[in-house]
């Protein structure tokens, strides 16, 4: 099996990646990072994170397992105390595949895409931005505010569940829309909660207002200078996950808050 690591850069998670590293080479593996079947992140979330976003061109040859060694580890299966039980799992162990799909958004007049596993956010602090927002080609509603968020099931847990969003069980394959900051009077009134929709679903954001924007996707960032319309929409980019092991979605929560 050929492999490669991803770590989050400080001094733990380096020795933790080197003993990994040649754990792996005892049981006959191979590391390559042009070329890698398994990827191994070790740190937290963002470490992970930045791996999927590094190798995002190459998501349908490779599949993740993350090892937490920092305050915050959602979608980890194994702690930094545990590369020994990771490496006998590797060995002994037929994992189960997890496939998550990607958050796309599409910038049709610079042609550009994007890519998210958790969120993606349009957003200013500077400049109240007034969107509209249709669904499915259909007028939604317009908001006016700090911006808005797009959540998938994944992402439910991270910047969506700080803003009231829902909290999502796994395997439900939705999209869920939240307004940040939204301003509300008498003479504007938007839905405010939470929507959680089908991930079949295709959000158009447009605006004026979106030229004073940012664009934030995972734990990366673009400005939306000469930028007057955004479609979100579920990908057919696939993450996968190799789950050697059963870890339960309600523990991961539990230790999450």
């Amino acid at each position: 099996m050929r492999f490669s690591i991803v770590d989050r850069g400080d001094e733990n998670s380096k020795r933790v990646a080197d003993t990994l590293k040649k754990k792996c080479f005892s049981i006959g593996w191979q590391y390559d990072d042009e070329h890698c079947e398994i990827i191994f992140s070790v740190g937290g979330d963002g470490t992970l994170l930045r791996a999927i976003h590094t190798y995002i061109d190459k998501l349908d040859e490779i599949q993740f397992v993350a090892i937490h060694t920092g305050n915050l580890g959602f979608f980890t299966d194994y702690t930094q105390d545990e590369v020994d039980h990771l490496v006998y799992d590797l060995k002994h162990n037929k994992p189960v595949v997890e496939e998550f799909n990607l958050l796309q958004m599409d910038l049709p007049q610079v042609n550009e895409t994007l890519y998210a596993l958790n969120e993606v956010r349009i957003e200013s602090l500077a400049k109240t931005l007034v969107l509209d927002i249709s669904i499915d080609d259909e007028f939604f509603e317009s908001s006016q505010g700090s911006g808005i968020c797009v959540s998938t099931q994944s992402g439910s847990t991270a910047v969506n569940r700080a803003l009231k969003g829902a909290v999502v069980d796994p395997g439900l394959k939705v999209l869920q829309l939240c307004e940040i900051m939204p301003i509300s009077h008498k003479n504007h009134h938007s839905l405010k909660n939470p929507y959680i929709m089908n991930d079949n679903r295709k959000i158009s954001v447009r605006g004026d207002t979106l030229a004073y924007a940012h664009v934030c996707y995972d734990h990366l960032e673009r400005d939306l200078k000469s930028i007057s319309e955004i479609i979100i929409h579920s990908s057919t980019k696939k993450v996968r996950f190799a789950r050697y092991r059963t870890y339960s979605y309600l523990t991961r929560l539990k230790n999450l808050y």
